[in-house]
């Protein structure tokens, strides 16, 4: 190329990089007279916040949440992305949202793969009945019988907060059905689908949320098995904040909680305007609205201080939060989700900061949010020995034999230690009553048999009592000697046989008195 030419072409870039800079620069110098010359001057920045279409959400991105964070000078700025929290957590990741929300369960599991890119700064809400198991009665009547169903079909939808409901139970009780092999699953894209599968026949057990719980039981034959209603920390919502805001814009963060927990407040004291607010949103009757409100207990700012981070004035040594992601791993480990504890150093006070709440409790709890008390403990009141014969059994939690000094009713180390770990399961039923109940042999003196097994069904309570704040109320020991042996198992041996017979049961119990 000949030298004129270079020349040439060098001045025709050259200009056009020189007319592309001046029109940049006119257009921010318009931008910036714009800001200069309206409110728009007083505009601090925007917060974009990721979330699906669960109505426990609908605080955070509400008119009322809008009105009060534009009074501050931000901007808000919600996303529903059809709960794909994959996608969700990598966009935190790459700081493409200032927070998102997601369940504890989702957050550890999905969270994994990016590093956990924030953490949680508070907890939003529990289900409260918005998830549900249901089934068609003909078939399974109640959790017990999915231990024998072995041809049952469970539909439900993947990586939702109705999978890690699913997976809880699995975990929790020994549902031989639903452990040994893949072939009972139907994953299905959405609630709506997996209760079409139940009704259409295709499955005998549904996993859905509301509105699909009230369709579901309008039916004739079909009944709830498990809600969220009767849990507890399983299925629980949370706040998280991307990291580098909370680093270097401390302030926009203190703004979003205090704008947040008066909005909470706000239509707790306005319950009209909220049902009217959520009609518009998901386009309800009045009465559709008040079912979805029933299926969510939102987390006020003195639960989540004095609960759930465990750093209010009266904390009694709580941290639900903490105990919520301890279950939640142990839960994807039995489920195979992971192969060892994804959290790093498995410390689960790697994914939280209690420090934006526990400011924003010493600044406000006594003034506008007092009086905001931590919820009451359920209790139970007392029973006769025929009442409790009454009640419907539910399920026995799953429990690995609890060891005894041979001979005796004395609980050993690694029979405490049985215990221990099974009471982190029992917390997440907290509405059922607790019947245990001591087994033995079938060989030896009967009388001195069922003496034996009441003995020990009375020192595992005995230590529940002690160690545990309990209500004696909710608790019954029995002794059944060897009265109730286990079935014997395909091609066992008589000794191996003989080895599982002496056990204790958690068995929980429920029903109309």
């Amino acid at each position: 190329m000949k030298a004129h030419v270079k020349i040439v072409i060098f001045l025709l870039v050259g200009g056009l990089l020189v007319m592309a800079g001046v029109k940049l620069f006119l257009l921010q110098s318009q931008e910036d007279r714009q800001l200069q010359t309206t409110d728009a001057k007083n505009t601090k920045g925007t917060i974009r916040l990721a979330r699906d279409s669960w109505v426990g959400y609908f605080p955070l991105c509400s008119p009322e949440m809008t009105a009060r964070l534009r009074r501050q000078g931000y901007l808000l700025e919600c996303v529903d992305d059809q709960a794909d929290y994959q996608d969700r957590f990598k966009r935190l990741s790459k700081g493409e949202y200032t927070f998102i929300v997601a369940t504890v369960d989702s957050y550890v599991q999905n969270g994994a793969g990016v590093n956990y890119p924030g953490p949680i700064i508070s907890v939003i809400d529990e289900s409260k009945g918005g998830d549900a198991i249901v089934a068609r009665q003909s078939k399974v009547a109640g959790i017990e019988d999915l231990r024998s169903a072995n041809d049952v079909k469970v539909a439900f939808t993947p990586n939702s907060p109705s999978e890690h409901l699913l997976r809880a139970i699995r975990s929790h009780f020994d549902l031989t059905a639903l452990n040994q092999s893949a072939s009972w699953k139907l994953p299905t894209n959405g609630s709506g689908e997996a209760l079409d599968a139940l009704l259409k026949g295709q499955v005998d057990v549904a996993v859905v949320w509301e509105p699909e719980v009230t369709r579901a039981l309008s039916n004739e034959g079909i009944v709830r098995l498990l809600g969220t209603e009767d849990t507890q920390k399983l299925i629980v919502d949370v706040l998280v904040a991307n990291a580098a805001v909370l680093r270097k814009e401390p302030e926009m963060v203190a703004v979003f909680l205090k704008s947040y927990y008066q909005t909470l407040q706000h239509y707790r004291r306005n319950q009209d305007e909220l049902v009217k607010a959520l009609r518009d949103e998901y386009d309800l009757d009045a009465q559709q609205s008040k079912e979805l409100l029933s299926g969510v207990e939102w987390k006020s700012l003195t639960e989540n201080a004095e609960d759930w981070f465990g750093v209010g004035r009266r904390n009694a040594g709580r941290e639900y939060l903490v105990d919520t992601i301890e279950s939640a791993v142990g839960i994807l480990l039995d489920d195979k989700v992971f192969s060892r504890n994804p959290i790093p150093n498995n410390d689960p006070y790697r994914l939280l900061t209690s420090a934006p709440i526990k400011e924003l409790y010493d600044t406000l709890a006594t003034g506008e949010f007092a009086g905001e008390g931590s919820a009451e403990i359920a209790r139970f009141r007392a029973l006769a020995a025929s009442e409790w014969e009454r009640l419907r059994e539910f399920g026995a939690l799953k429990v690995r034999p609890i060891i005894f000094a041979s001979g005796t009713s004395e609980l050993t180390l690694e029979g405490k230690r049985e215990v221990d770990l099974l009471m982190e399961n029992l917390q997440h039923y907290p509405n059922f009553r607790v019947e245990i109940r001591g087994h033995t042999g079938v060989r030896g003196d009967a009388e001195a048999n069922k003496q034996l097994s009441l003995d020990r069904a009375e020192a595992v309570y005995r230590y529940i009592e002690v160690t545990y704040e309990v209500d004696p109320n909710r608790f019954r020991f029995v002794g059944f000697g060897g009265e109730k042996p286990l079935p014997q198992l395909p091609n066992e041996s008589l000794r191996a046989y003989n080895y599982r017979l002496p056990r204790v049961e958690i068995v929980l119990v429920s029903g109309e008195i």
